[in-house]
């Protein structure tokens, strides 16, 4: 196993690199922060002229075909940013799901759009009856004259308000298992019944309340096929889940610079505060956290590209610690700065708030460690 970066690879993270510390400066991020919508249309067109959007898209729809690793490498540094953009859920959720149970024509229709940030999309799975599994999804799906009405709740949906169409995760039928009868369709976000509203809150993204009051789709919306749509849910956030979890790693290792760096420069009592025990105690939490983060999620990658069985334990077990690390490391990081990091301008609670948002994003701790369990037959 060599979870060392490729040539290509290095040249992927050291032209993000570059870019973004050009162009997307904290005091950037903030300003995005702080606005309606939580989204840069200036940037979200730079990274689509750079075939970023694109990358995981298989070149036959216009993208570039890379593997998960070499998109991780890219996420990684978006994460150290903490760069917020459309990207996840477009391309990762959304774009997957169509990748992976679409007919051909809807992939020619659909993916050389989103691969070029000509259309977005986004992925609405949760419900007020919180959840990651099959049990979970009760938005009802009713078949009549050659058409579905959907009626119900997503919440917690990123991007739907940015978005030009909506992965709906949805049930058509109940059978033996909760997994049987949940169909993904594809819905125009301007369709006559859907409304979103942005949920408000402490949160690092935008994320959403989607309403269906009997929102009418034709046949052609389906993606996939009627009542099988489980299986391509579970693909699809196995890969998202791993893609995020490369986020978090970039995060945890800005968070670790910025604290270190910090903590040489703060004086007290005459000395730098990194000389003292409980500031190194502090520093060592992230340390451990980001270091651990960082080589699960490089397994797990490794696993995923070389096709093996148990990549989906791995990716499990990335998720573990990716989404406790963050927060835990994040406030380890207030620790070191105390009062100078609640200072807005300062930055610190950016990553604090993302760290939040994405300890229980696609899947909280004791879901991901459940998986492992069943994984292994316990």
């Amino acid at each position: 196993m060599d979870l060392s970066l490729t040539s290509a690879q290095q040249l992927i993270r050291d032209s993000a690199r570059d870019f973004l510390a050009t162009e997307t400066p904290r005091s950037f991020v903030k300003e995005i922060d702080e606005t309606d919508t939580g989204f840069s249309q200036e940037l979200w067109s730079q990274m689509s002229e750079m075939g970023w959007v694109g990358m995981i898209i298989p070149e036959e729809y216009g993208g570039g075909g890379n593997n998960f690793t070499d998109v991780a490498v890219l996420f990684q540094e978006l994460g150290s940013a903490c760069i917020s953009s459309p990207l996840h859920s477009s391309v990762i959720l959304g774009g997957l799901s169509v990748l992976y149970a679409g007919s051909e024509q809807q992939k020619q229709d659909i993916l050389p759009s989103v691969a070029n940030g000509q259309r977005i999309l986004s992925f609405a799975l949760t419900e007020p009856d919180y959840g990651w599994g099959a049990e979970s999804v009760n938005l009802e799906a009713s078949e009549s004259g050659g058409e579905f009405t959907l009626n119900g709740t997503k919440l917690f949906v990123p991007d739907a308000h940015i978005s030009d169409q909506i992965v709906v995760v949805a049930r058509t039928s109940k059978g033996n298992s909760p997994e049987e009868g949940v169909t993904l369709f594809l819905v125009d976000k301007n369709t006559a019944g859907l409304s979103t509203r942005i949920i408000s809150g402490w949160t690092g993204d935008k994320l959403n309340e989607v309403t269906f009051e009997n929102v009418k789709v034709p046949a052609s919306a389906v993606v996939g096929s009627v009542g099988s749509g489980w299986a391509t849910v579970s693909k699809v956030l196995d890969r998202a889940n791993v893609i995020m979890s490369a986020y978090i790693t970039g995060g945890l290792e800005r968070l670790l610079d910025i604290t270190v760096e910090y903590s040489k420069q703060r004086i007290a009592f005459g000395v730098p505060i990194g000389t003292f025990q409980r500031v190194q105690d502090w520093i060592i939490v992230i340390v451990n956290d980001m270091e651990s983060t960082k080589w699960t999620t490089y397994e797990a990658l490794w696993k995923l590209d070389s096709d093996r069985d148990d990549a989906g334990t791995s990716i499990a077990m990335a998720s573990v610690v990716a989404s406790e690390g963050y927060p835990r490391s994040a406030e380890a990081a207030h620790h070191v700065h105390a009062g100078i990091g609640i200072d807005k301008e300062y930055g610190l609670y950016l990553y604090t708030k993302k760290a939040r948002t994405l300890q229980s994003y696609l899947g909280d701790p004791v879901h991901h460690r459940r998986r492992i369990a069943q994984d292994l037959g316990m």
